[in-house]
Order: C-alpha cells, then structure tokens, then sequence
C-alpha cells in the first residue's frame, strides 16, 4: 500500500461517531490494546462487555474505567478463559442471556511465545488451543446474535503470522515434534487470519452480506503479552525493545482494532494496521497481507477439521 485511504496521519479515534445504542464485546480488557480499545468505545458511549480470564483483573478493570471516564460508563465483564472450551461456551451462553445485540465481537485476547509445549485441558497445544481454537469456538457460537445485529467481526492478528512455518501443520498441529515457541505462536496467528478470510467466502456464497469480518494486527505495541506468557528471555528482549522507537503506545496497537469494528465501508479483504517500517508503527491503514495467509486450499481443510476438533457447526 503505497496510499493510505486515511491521509497522512491514517486512521484515529476521532473518527468515530457517537456509539450511544451500540454494543461491543472485547476479549482480553485488563491490560493492553484490549483495555485501551475498551476505554475508548466507552469515551464514545457505548456498551461494553469484557471477557477475560481473571475476574478479579476484570473487576478491577471496570473501577480502573469508571474512575477515568465516570460512573455512566455501561460495562461489565463475564468470566472467560479462552484455553478452555468448556468455559468459552458457557461465556457465550451468558453474553447472549444478557445483551440483545452485537454490533461487533473484538477478538483481542491472546497467548505468546509459550517457551515449552503445553496442552490445555481439551489437549490442544496452548497457543492454538488459545489463539485459534477458543476464538473459533466463541466466534461460531455468538455468531447468530452478531448476524442479528448486522454485526462485525474482529480477529486481532499478528504479524507473526509471517514469521514462522508459514502453513498449517495438520501432520502434528500440537507440534509434539520440533516445538519451538515462536512457530507454535505464528501457526496460532495464521490459523486466526486464515480463519476469517474463510468466513467471509463462506458468508458471501450463503449470500450473507450484513455481517462483515475482518483481520488486523497491533503492530509492535507496549502491552503486557509477552510478559504473560513468554520465556525470561523473550520477556527480556521485549522489555528492552519497549525503550526503543521500534515500539508504540499499547493505545496506538488498539487502533487497528478499532478502525475494523467502527469504519463503515472498509473493505473487509484488507489486512489492517500500522504502515510505517516493517509495519512495526506508523499510520494505521491497509498493507500488503502475504499470499499464503488467504490460501484456499489449507483455508477450507482448517475450517474443517476446526468444526470437527471443537464440535462446533457455524450456522451460516
């Protein structure tokens, strides 16, 4: 992309209208891009339902919003942990007990760089167990309530997506050979970004065009990530990267993930984020997306063996 469609300075915040009426749910709200995305949708007046694995974090959260934006704010937060299969369905099963619509559903939450294999209880390996799984299952499932609403959907991505094998290892998806942190964490990623390219051939064949998906990333944004999951050393290496100019604020990273869940009429084959030096920073907008992030052929046969591994059939 050599213009950004958003000027100079890309896409910002101040773009957004007043969101009074509108309902937002984010996963992964208590630190990061997840929290700044959700302070801002408040700042704007809408409604906003938080998933997050740490209730006590979340509820805090809440007290954290309130105390910067005031007690009107219309947020809550469910219990969730993304790892866990059983505990995604039950949070769905209350989000959609409890609101009435979804104007757009903010896959933000995620794992990175887990330095030694881990299964979650439904034996996955923990970074497709988490990153891709646990997002396709809640997707899937709060999908009715989001068609409703003509409705959006949101995949946080990476650029890590690129970095790693650059493929779907359906020979040993929990890489019980060769595991290494970052090509776990980058096949999680491209599953997520394959995912929703998928969604949208699917949604388009079925001739459903209200609701819109769309893939982005936060470019290499000062959150807490890496922190949570990663090894001593990939924590260190990060944490002196923070200091430098390589990095923005966790605030810029959320404004990606905002832009897909607000704009109207983005074009949802884009790929969104930052677009200065190796899409690390800079203005948010459209960039190049590598060809074997929309491969067909590897696209439908995940999608396949997703509804088969989580027992989920979208209804689309």
């Amino acid at each position: 992309m050599n213009t950004n469609q958003f000027g100079k300075k890309g896409w910002a915040p101040d773009r957004i209208g007043d969101l009074c009426g509108k309902t937002f749910v984010i996963t992964g709200t208590t630190s990061g891009t997840g929290f700044e995305a959700a302070k801002i949708l408040l700042s704007k007046g809408a409604k906003v339902v938080m998933l997050n694995r740490n209730q006590n974090k979340a509820e805090d959260t809440i007290k954290t919003l309130k105390q910067e934006l005031g007690n009107q704010i219309d947020v809550l937060a469910i219990k969730m942990d993304l790892a866990e299969q059983a505990s995604v369905k039950k949070a769905a099963e209350e989000v959609l007990k409890i609101i009435p619509q979804i104007d757009a559903l903010i896959c933000n939450a995620a794992i990175a760089q887990v330095p030694k294999q881990t299964l979650t209880t439904d034996g996955w390996e923990s970074q497709m167990g988490t990153n891709y799984y646990g997002n396709f299952t809640l997707q899937a499932l709060l999908f009715p309530l989001i068609e409703k609403s003509k409705g959006r959907i949101v995949t946080v991505g990476s650029l890590g997506y690129d970095m790693g094998i650059k493929t779907i290892k359906f020979d040993d998806l929990n890489w019980d050979k060769d595991y290494t942190p970052n090509n776990a964490y980058s096949q999680s990623k491209l599953a997520q970004i394959m995912t929703i390219y998928e969604l949208q051939d699917r949604l388009n064949k079925a001739g459903k065009s209200d609701v819109k998906a769309y893939a982005c990333h936060p470019g290499s944004s000062r959150t807490n990530l890496i922190n949570t999951s990663g090894s001593f050393m990939m924590k260190s290496i990060f944490n002196l990267m923070k200091l430098s100019p390589l990095t923005q604020s966790a605030e810029k990273g959320a404004y990606p993930q905002l832009m897909c869940a607000t704009e109207s009429n983005l074009d949802q084959s884009g790929f969104y984020g930052p677009t200065g030096r190796n899409n690390w920073t800079g203005p948010v907008g459209e960039h190049k997306l590598e060809p074997h992030a929309k491969d067909k052929v590897i696209a439908k046969k995940l999608w396949e063996l997703s509804e088969k591994e989580t027992d989920i059939k979208w209804n689309i």
